[in-house]
């Protein structure tokens, strides 16, 4: 009987050995499945880094699980009331890891990667948005709604932009010939810097036909001499309205005088939203549109 008693001995310590181990890889598959679940979890606590991304979190209508922006996020007005974390290019970490984020939404185009790096090994979690150009807005706000729980609000909101740039852009060509073939958006007037190759802004001007005189330029804002724009004779130019550009740009334009755009009026001053690549692009495109069958 000794070897069966062995034998039984045996048995049920092999089943409490496999009863253990299963119950271990339970616990593991659990640990992992809660793991994913919170990974996935929709974020309640979400810092923005960028104006154009705080600008898109309250069209999506979720400001109010906005607990920090950037000083530079204005728009709407109720993103000014928020707590700030810093700049744009320079935003406190302390003062991001204070408030507890669940999720930090950055910009490919602006905010600093170790920035992004520093908050993951922290435990933080971010998202990157990574549009820079007018075509990848609408799909970038698809894919931040989803991350963020609010999908069919975004696709919503990404259906309306396409729909009216779309729009915009056939009114283009069917409107009848105008006097403006080229054009220059000067973002600083002192020293002269225009918006050149892969911004928004020429992006913008493409949608409307007409060519960016600045986009031959070697970087994304080329700087001009005054004797450059006078060679390069564009048939309009425009600037942004902010920081009392109206006033700072004056001198330019008399010194520029001598331009047919300047002497037929075509100097057209826009608002702010050309510079952000979020929900109120098409506006812009619409506004600058609008300057243009104006004459």
């Amino acid at each position: 009987m000794f070897p069966d008693v062995v034998i039984q001995s045996r048995k049920r310590l092999v089943g409490s050995l496999r009863m253990k181990i299963a119950v271990c890889l339970l616990g593991a598959g659990a640990a992992l499945l809660w793991s994913a679940i919170a990974a996935a979890a929709v974020p309640d606590r979400i810092i923005s880094l960028a104006p154009n991304l705080t600008e898109i979190l309250y069209d999506l209508g979720i400001e109010n699980r906005i607990v920090a922006v950037t000083d530079h996020c204005d728009y709407p007005p109720g993103a000014r009331l928020k707590p700030k974390i810093g700049g744009f290019v320079n935003p406190s970490l302390e003062a991001i890891v204070s408030l507890r984020p669940d999720c930090v939404v950055m910009t490919e185009d602006g905010n600093p990667r170790v920035l992004e790096r520093r908050l993951r090994a922290l435990g933080i979690r971010t998202y990157i948005f990574k549009a820079r150009r007018i075509r990848d807005l609408p799909r970038e706000i698809r894919a931040m709604g989803r991350i963020l729980g609010v999908g069919g609000v975004a696709d919503g909101r990404a259906d309306r932009i396409e729909t009216r740039i779309r729009r915009i852009a056939e009114g283009i060509k069917a409107a009848s010939q105008r006097n403006v073939k080229k054009a220059i958006f000067i973002v600083q007037p002192a020293p002269l810097i225009a918006a050149g190759q892969g911004t928004t802004i020429d992006d913008a001007f493409a949608i409307l036909g007409i060519d960016n005189i600045a986009a031959s330029g070697r970087t994304r804002y080329p700087k001009y001499s005054l004797e450059e724009i006078i060679r390069l004779r564009p048939d309009a130019l425009f600037f942004g309205k902010g920081f009392g550009m109206a006033e700072r740009t004056r001198p330019l334009m008399e010194r520029l005088v001598t331009l047919d755009a300047v002497r037929a009026g075509r100097v057209y001053f826009v608002g702010d939203a050309i510079y952000r690549l979020g929900p109120r692009i098409d506006s812009a495109l619409e506004e600058m549109a609008a300057c243009l069958n104006a004459r």
